[in-house]
């Protein structure tokens, strides 16, 4: 069974995207959670060439009128628009084809190979399977078990 806030969510992404796609921007991931006493709806977008200061504040004006006149709260919230940044979440199928190559930390609802966490080079990925490289062995990795995937940053030296 769907959490309120979860459904949440998914209204304001199914509001916000289209929006978003015709600016210009990808919605990576949206988060609604209460930080200090109050509630906070959270943002990520990114477009080729990366995400500046005002790209956010642009988007913010764009989408929040448009939330807020969805009336989807019922409490009051603070809107952040930002950048994914360097360890970008890794959510739907297409975070994932693009990933491929790279430098990839994963969490598993469910244990796999008696561990929960791997961290490695996704080589692949293919029917709903994540196949990830670790110490020189190829892992699989099923995608409907993920609780959470990000990029890896890699500092060139």
């Amino acid at each position: 069974m769907s959490h309120p806030v979860d459904l949440t969510i998914i209204d304001v992404n199914r509001l916000i995207e289209p929006v978003l796609d015709e600016m210009g921007f990808e919605l990576v991931d949206t988060e609604y959670l209460s930080e200090h006493g109050k509630w906070i709806l959270r943002i990520y977008v990114d477009r080729q060439g990366g995400v500046t200061l005002d790209d956010c504040v642009h988007v913010s004006r764009e989408i929040g009128d448009l939330i807020d006149v969805k009336d989807i709260f019922q409490n009051q919230y603070v809107l952040e628009v930002s950048s994914p940044g360097l360890n970008r979440p890794l959510k739907k199928e297409k975070d994932f084809l693009k990933a491929i190559g790279k430098k990839v930390k994963v969490k598993m609802d469910n244990p796999v190979l008696e561990r929960r966490n791997f961290t490695g080079y996704l080589k692949a990925f293919q029917d709903g399977m994540l196949y990830v490289e670790i110490s020189n062995k190829l892992v699989s990795l099923p995608l409907q078990n993920v609780k959470k995937a990000n990029l890896v940053f890699e500092f060139r030296k």
